[in-house]
């Protein structure tokens, strides 16, 4: 996401949060213009979801959805009545992760709710680790995806991994797995995509999609053919990138991904016991 996207929604967010007796909460109804829904009928069934996720967490609903009504004007003066919520930080938290991901708003808010600061830097840097996690699952399923359509087509498990390392070496510009492993002093045993920027993951993702498109759509079988194909998916997304200026083999190694979910896992993890209750009555 662009940093001036960033900039925008935290704003947006930040200015939409409430304050009573130190209690941060937001309103539903606003919230629901925050994630990009349309129709309150479909944000209520996210917020249904969000207080079972509460419950299930051995959190009292109440304390973090509090039902409450607002009067709206509804058209040529008349004023109308509807329910609203509102929410705290944790319950905003639980409908974000309860709602549509591939929504900008709801990776976005996914972050922002987890991370217990204003501070845009800290965000933004949070919000990068999250989209780098997202597209190494992307990655994964990818090539899940790839493996199973060469196996329909007679290739075996050794033979998907030298299509791999085939497809690799031309995306690293002739270098093999093994030798980025080596390049980027990653563990042998470990995955070299858990080590790789967010840009070298998505293109190798792209990649793996083109692949299976074109294998699937010219009806390719056999390890040859689809080795040649796959190595000619990356060469055109290795071309995308260096006339951009950026060269894989040359970019630095990243975060253990590891590390980093398990940092981010455990940000969330506190975020019930930090965020405050709503008052009652």
């Amino acid at each position: 996401m662009q940093k001036d996207l960033i900039t925008k929604l935290h704003r947006t967010f930040e200015d939409s949060v409430h304050n009573e007796d130190g209690v941060e909460f937001w309103y539903a109804r606003d919230l629901q213009r925050l994630l990009d829904y349309t129709q309150w009928r479909n944000f209520e069934l996210v917020i249904e979801k969000a207080k079972t996720a509460c419950k299930n967490s051995n959190n009292e609903v109440s304390d973090h959805f509090a039902d409450v009504s607002k009067v709206i004007e509804a058209g040529k003066g008349a004023l109308h009545e509807v329910s609203d919520y509102r929410l705290t930080r944790y319950a905003c938290y639980l409908i974000a992760q309860n709602g549509d991901s591939r929504k900008t708003e709801i990776a976005f808010a996914q972050t922002y709710f987890a991370i217990q600061t204003r501070k845009q830097e800290i965000l933004e840097k949070r919000f990068e680790e999250a989209e780098r996690i997202s597209a190494r699952e992307r990655l994964t399923e990818s090539e899940k995806l790839l493996a199973g359509i060469a196996f329909e087509r007679g290739v075996d498990g050794e033979g998907f991994a030298r299509i791999k390392s085939r497809g690799d070496q031309v995306l690293f510009g002739g270098n093999t797995t093994s030798q980025m492993k080596q390049r980027l002093k990653i563990p042998e045993k470990r995955a070299l995509a858990d080590f790789l920027p967010e840009v070298t993951i998505s293109a190798k993702q792209l990649a793996n999609a083109i692949s299976s498109h074109n294998i699937n759509d010219k009806n390719l079988k056999g390890e040859a053919s689809i080795s040649t194909e796959h190595q000619a998916s990356n060469r055109e997304v290795r071309g995308a990138l260096t006339r951009a200026g950026i060269y894989p083999e040359k970019l630095p190694a990243a975060e253990d991904l590891k590390k980093v979910a398990s940092r981010l896992k455990a940000e969330q993890k506190q975020l019930p016991k930090h965020s405050k209750k709503l008052k009652k009555g």
